[in-house]
């Protein structure tokens, strides 16, 4: 008899290879009692495993669905970096858009430590998954942090750029607070994400990660489609 792991492998494989697609709808639980001979307790094990790890999603009236490209936590891609060298998932590609030096917004100052206003280096960039764009994200450092890894002052993706800054800062990163808010995106938002309508609502994730030492070495705010109010602080 099957697993719960196995029958969450099989699933796991067919979303990866494409058989499964975001919005397609998995097979019940019952069904999958059936298909594979197995408790309702194991098929529900197996599901609970896909939910947790992102791949899927319940959805009203189709019970549940191969959830649609989002975002990845970062304590998932802080894992992957450390297994792979990459923070970025194999699908995925970063552009950069911006980097320079602004003044520090309210939301932005308050998490830095600083007076809004003072000096902040920013890199500002759109991720996308299979050519789909899929968050807008807005990096902060402070000088000590740009100091340590001038090569966040170049137009270029690191491949990992916390992780970089965090080496060579000698500490590693050990926590991060992210604050959930929705909101009404803005016109270059919408433009970057291909958002259309007049009225969309996003997501924005301010992030704010602590070194082991204590100090703060980013603050990023990230954008994605969609709405949810939540905050939450996780080990690194």
């Amino acid at each position: 008899m099957a697993g719960y792991a196995e029958i969450a492998e099989d699933f796991r494989a067919k979303i990866q290879r494409g058989e499964l697609r975001p919005g397609d709808r998995m097979p019940t639980v019952r069904e999958v009692m059936e298909t594979w001979g197995v408790s309702m307790a194991t098929a529900s094990r197996a599901y609970k495993e896909l939910k947790g790890e992102g791949l899927t999603q319940g959805a009203s009236g189709a019970g549940t669905i191969v959830a649609r490209p989002g975002s990845p936590t970062i304590a998932a891609r802080v894992k992957a970096h450390a297994a792979t060298g990459r923070a970025l998932e194999p699908s995925e590609d970063s552009q950069i858009l911006e980097v320079g030096t602004v003044g520090a917004d309210e939301t932005v100052a308050a998490r830095l430590e600083v007076t809004p206003g003072t000096p902040v280096h920013i890199r500002r960039r759109v991720v996308s998954r299979g050519g789909t764009p899929v968050h807008l994200s807005s990096s902060y450092y402070l000088p000590f942090v740009i100091e340590a890894t001038p090569e966040l002052s170049e137009p270029v993706s690191t491949g990992g750029s916390r992780e970089l800054a965090a080496e060579r800062l000698g500490s590693p990163q050990a926590r991060v607070l992210e604050e959930v808010t929705s909101r009404l995106a803005t016109d270059p938002e919408k433009a970057a994400l291909g958002l259309t309508g007049d009225s969309v609502i996003v997501t924005q994730v301010v992030r704010t990660v602590y070194l082991a030492d204590g100090r703060i070495v980013e603050v990023a705010v990230r954008v994605v489609g969609g709405s949810t109010v939540l905050k939450w602080t996780s080990d690194l």
